[in-house]
């Protein structure tokens, strides 16, 4: 049946388009509808990738529910379930360096990821507003810094000579303030509800109202992801514990006693006096360390989860801004 145009004129025939055949040979090739083969690589490629992050994953947490008979049966890390036990998360747990350490560790993470959101976010609204006093050139030494520093030693040598060294606050004031998440935040401020800035300043509000009121409400999206960066990086804390305390065992975040107990395999300081291995209950020293690996990573994989979806709404906004 020939199909008939508008002025009654038969319509072109459209060739049909051959097996494995382009349909639009001048259009890019990532323009055109997946192919079969293609879509098979790519869900063999993501497979591949899945499988290559969730493997060790699964060893590391088998490992450290597994028993010490199941490990030396084993060689090492467990792959197929043989007797599993906590009895590793509660000897760490019960007490000793590493519960001091989880403390320590959630102690420099809250606070620091408070003081660190609060100056980002007062310095990033200051320098969003046009009318602000020397905005651009403060903007100019911040953007400065973080091409040109003091260095690793003159850093230390202050920290030093300002009663830092072996304090708490060491491992958070030297790095509380990213230039980057403030020139983040300073963008998504700009262009956030200048009309009802606009408006709310008619209206006699100040900018402490038009912060609290305006500006954070419509940019949760983009707080949420600036607050995981910083708590992650807080949490990780290693680099600064071995400059300003190395030394101060007592004192030491969950990330430092990972290293020394893990990676160095050395003794982790009390550990004697903590029932690791001793009494009723025999635990392997291997279970022991991953169970300590799976102690730093779960906090990160269940606020991650939550924080997802602000990283799409944050991305989708700015691409609504331009």
């Amino acid at each position: 049946m020939t199909t008939m145009t508008r002025s009654g004129t038969p319509a072109p025939r459209v060739p049909r388009q051959a097996p494995g055949r382009r349909r639009h040979p001048r259009r890019p090739v990532w323009e055109e509808p997946p192919t079969a083969p293609g879509q098979a690589v790519k869900g063999l490629s993501l497979t591949a990738v899945v499988l290559i992050i969730l493997v060790p994953l699964y060893c590391v947490v088998l490992t450290s529910l597994s028993t010490p008979g199941a490990i030396n049966r084993a060689g090492g890390l467990v792959l197929v379930p043989d007797g599993l036990t906590f009895d590793a998360y509660e000897t760490m747990l019960s007490g000793g360096p590493i519960r001091r350490s989880l403390f320590v560790t959630l102690g420099i993470t809250v606070v620091g990821t408070a003081l660190s959101m609060i100056v980002s976010v007062l310095c990033a609204y200051g320098l969003s507003r046009s009318r602000s006093l020397g905005h651009r050139f403060l903007l100019l030494i911040l953007v400065v810094t973080m091409f040109v520093n003091g260095g690793l030693i003159p850093t230390f040598l202050v920290v030093n000579e300002l009663g830092g060294y072996g304090q708490y606050w060491s491992l958070i004031l030297p790095t509380a303030v990213n230039v980057f998440n403030i020139i983040v935040l300073r963008a998504f401020f700009s262009g956030t509800a200048a009309d009802l800035i606009d408006a709310a300043r008619i209206d006699g509000a100040g900018e402490w109202h038009i912060l609290g009121s305006i500006v954070l409400p419509t940019s949760r999206a983009v707080l949420a992801v600036i607050t995981l960066f910083y708590a992650v990086g807080y949490w990780n804390t290693f680099f600064s514990v071995l400059l300003y305390l190395p030394t101060e065992s007592e004192k030491w975040p969950l990330q430092y006693v990972l290293y020394q107990y893990v990676n160095l395999g050395a003794t982790v300081p009390g550990q004697a006096n903590s029932g690791f291995g001793t009494g009723a209950v025999q635990i392997a020293p291997l279970s022991l360390q991953m169970a300590l690996v799976v102690l730093t990573l779960i906090p990160i994989l269940l606020v991650f989860p939550f924080m997802q979806r602000h990283f799409a709404k944050g991305m989708l906004t700015g691409a609504i801004k331009g």
